[in-house]
Parts: C-alpha cells; structure tokens; sequence
C-alpha cells in the first residue's frame, strides 16, 4: 500500500507538510504506520497548482523520497494552494512514467491500493478507455488505468459520478472474470479549483483515510515558523501527528470534496 497527502487552502509551502511534521510524508516513506508496507521506497511525486500556468506542475523520481535531496530543496520554495504527493510501494515496474500523481491537463490524480488479478481484467478495462485518453497514458499501473476510466466517465462534468462509474467498471470486470481477489482503493484527484478524495472496498473498508478535523490537526502539521490557516484541509492516508483525535476518518465508499476548508462527504454515487 502507497502513502499520500492532499492539500487545498491558502497558498503553503509544501515542506510544512511533505517534510517537517513529526509524521510527514517524508517520514511516512521509511515508517508508514496504517500500511500493509512501511517502507515505500519505490519512487514518490508531487503535483502542484500556480498562478502561472493552466497546467499543474509535477515531479516524479523512483529513488526513495529520503535518498533525494531534490526533495527537501524543492519542498522548502514551491508554495501552492492545491497540491498532492504520493510515495510508491510498488505493484508493477518501478519507473518515473509509474509514478504519481498522474496528470492530464489541469487534472492530477493519485491512488493507493489494487486492483486484485489486475492483468487477468486489465484489456478489459483499458479497452473502456476513450481512445484519445489512452492514447496519452504512459505506465502501465492499474492506478493509471483507473484515471483513464475517470476521464472516459465524466470526470469534467462530475468528478464523484466519474469516480462511481470507475469503480463499477472495475467490478463488472471483476465479476465477469470471478476474481476473488480484492479492488481497494483510495484515490485524489484535482482540476486545481477543487479536491476531491473516495475510499472504497469490494471486501471490507478500504484503505485508510483521513481529513483534518480541527485547527488543532493543522496547527500540528505546521512548523514552528507559522500554523497552517484555520481556512485549509489536508487529506491524508495517515495522520501527519501521534493524535488521530485531530483527523477524521473519512468512510468506506464514500467520497469527500473539498475547497478551502469548505467539505463535503456523501456515500459514492
């Protein structure tokens, strides 16, 4: 299981979360604590949105997040106020093409999870897939696969309706196949105006997922140079501190959005 975080709210350099919480996600790299790996050393990325272009920024590298310097350098002087990073325990080839956060446009996504027996459904699903979507994938992870089925199903009109089809895609195939194995999944995805997150399990709840429930949670995540503003919400796969109080879980099969510190979360679609 991969490890990200997601964050939407007043412009923030993105060391106050990647790198100086107690339990950053750079810290989480080496010692995951809700996850089936601890260690997730098989790449990370980041994505963010600025001012300056229509297009989000990326960054991908398959070197474990603590054995980059380029991390911590990068981290310390892009401030944005959308932006999502993701560190990689791998279910397929270790390469910068699999590496999230996935962009097309001005959407990023990301994933943590599997698709159980993936390669028994995979030319199913990706035969779903709009052909001028798959035309611009580049990997070969289940992960990505299940953005081009949110980009074939609406995602531009309607990101949790697009995310619902996803996974009734999956478990159609599935079902066809009769595959025992599990589909679980956490997902993000953005336009740069809006975050979005789902948790789903065809077998139980899902991997874990949290956002942050009170000032408390972002006056944690902060460093001691500044508190992260009450405006703002950081959605996690595990808490940045030793206080779950300070997060809220976020249900199976439900999906979250966010602007800001403005949440919304209803069952999926």
């Amino acid at each position: 299981m991969c490890r990200w975080i997601a964050y939407t709210g007043p412009e923030l350099r993105l060391a106050e979360l990647l790198v100086k919480p107690s339990h950053s996600l750079l810290a989480q790299s080496r010692h995951a604590e809700q996850s089936t790996f601890a260690v997730n050393a098989d790449g990370y990325g980041v994505g963010w949105y600025t001012g300056f272009n229509d297009t989000p920024g990326v960054y991908h590298e398959t070197r474990p997040a603590w054995n980059d310097e380029n991390l911590k350098s990068i981290a310390s002087h892009l401030t944005s106020p959308l932006f999502m990073a993701h560190i990689r325990a791998a279910t397929s080839a270790v390469s910068r093409t699999n590496c999230h956060p996935f962009r097309a446009g001005r959407w990023l996504f990301q994933h943590n999870g599997a698709i159980g027996d993936f390669d028994r459904i995979r030319h199913d699903l990706d035969g779903a897939i709009d052909p001028t979507v798959y035309a611009t994938m580049k990997g070969c992870t289940d992960s990505e696969t299940m953005f081009g089925l949110c980009q074939s199903e609406g995602l531009a009109d309607d990101p949790a309706e697009a995310i619902a089809r996803m996974i009734n895609r999956v478990e159609a195939s599935r079902r066809q196949k009769g595959i025992k194995a599990a589909f679980n999944m956490t997902v993000a995805l953005s336009d740069g105006e809006e975050l979005w997150a789902a948790r789903y399990g065809s077998d139980g709840d899902g991997p874990s997922l949290y956002h942050s429930a009170s000032q408390a949670a972002l006056d944690t995540a902060s460093a001691a140079d500044g508190v992260i503003e009450s405006k703002a919400t950081i959605v996690v796969s595990e808490p940045l501190d030793g206080c779950e109080e300070h997060w809220t879980a976020i249900p199976a099969r439900h999906v979250l959005r966010a602007s800001g510190n403005d949440v919304e979360i209803w069952p999926l679609p």
